[in-house]
């Protein structure tokens, strides 16, 4: 079985081919393009050095959100556009969940964190049981104090994911009163191979839909959208 994994919800730029349990290939940029100059030329450059013929592809898994609206579009219009053209279902895998498979096997809990602005950040809370990802808290917005104190209460050790670190990694060193640590590089980033990896689990026990049905997951509005309702109540 064949997924091709995409992930461009934040700053990386990810693609990837996994079949059955091997990872084919993996193409990732973490530099400052937007995903509309990357992400098909990396697809490109995956099916060459791997000789892939597209329409040996099983599905497609896309790193679904939350995350930045702009990546999340692009990902989301790559994908409809190749599973339409390709025939081929598409694989909606949660941002975080994805983050957190990134950590696979772990005994401790995983907790992704994407930089959400305004103290807040994208975040979840995992485990592993018996190799497959359990949701301890699911993806949501919250506050970075918020979560810090639900981890609090867990009493368990966690490892951090997620561009969210840099932004918030002091004010966890400074509260967070359990053992924890920050996955270093290579692990706490978007990586399209874990996307296509969780994919092919998630492919397995049929959660999937048609191109034309996916639609991303943006857990709230953008700040243009805020922005413009804000001025309505005033104007209002």
């Amino acid at each position: 079985m064949k997924i091709l994994g995409m992930d461009s919800s934040g700053l990386v730029a990810s693609v990837a081919v996994v079949e059955n349990d091997i990872l084919v290939a993996e193409y990732t940029v973490n530099h400052k393009k937007t995903h509309s100059q990357t992400l098909l030329p990396m697809l490109d450059e995956v099916v060459k050095m791997t000789e892939l013929d597209l329409d040996t592809v099983d599905a497609i898994a896309v790193a679904a959100g939350p995350g930045s609206f702009t990546g999340l579009r692009i990902g989301a219009a790559t994908v409809k556009a190749l599973g339409l053209a390709l025939d081929k279902p598409v694989v909606s895998v949660p941002t975080c969940y994805g983050l957190a498979y990134n950590i696979w096997g772990t005994d401790k809990l995983v907790c992704p964190i994407l930089d959400a602005r305004r103290n807040q950040v994208y975040t979840g809370v995992f485990q592993f049981v018996d190799g497959k990802l359990d949701v301890v808290v699911d993806q949501d917005a919250m506050g970075i104090d918020e979560l810090v104190e639900k981890l609090n209460g867990f009493g368990r050790e966690v490892v951090f994911v997620g561009d969210g670190i840099p932004v918030y990694g002091d004010y966890i060193m400074e509260n967070l009163k359990i053992g924890f640590v920050f996955a270093p590089a290579g692990f706490n980033r978007q990586r399209a191979s874990s996307v296509a990896a969780l994919g092919l689990q998630l492919y397995k026990e049929g959660k999937y839909e048609s191109a034309d049905d996916h639609k991303p997951i943006y857990l709230r509005k953008s700040q243009a959208e805020r922005e413009r309702e804000e001025q309505l109540k005033k104007e209002g």
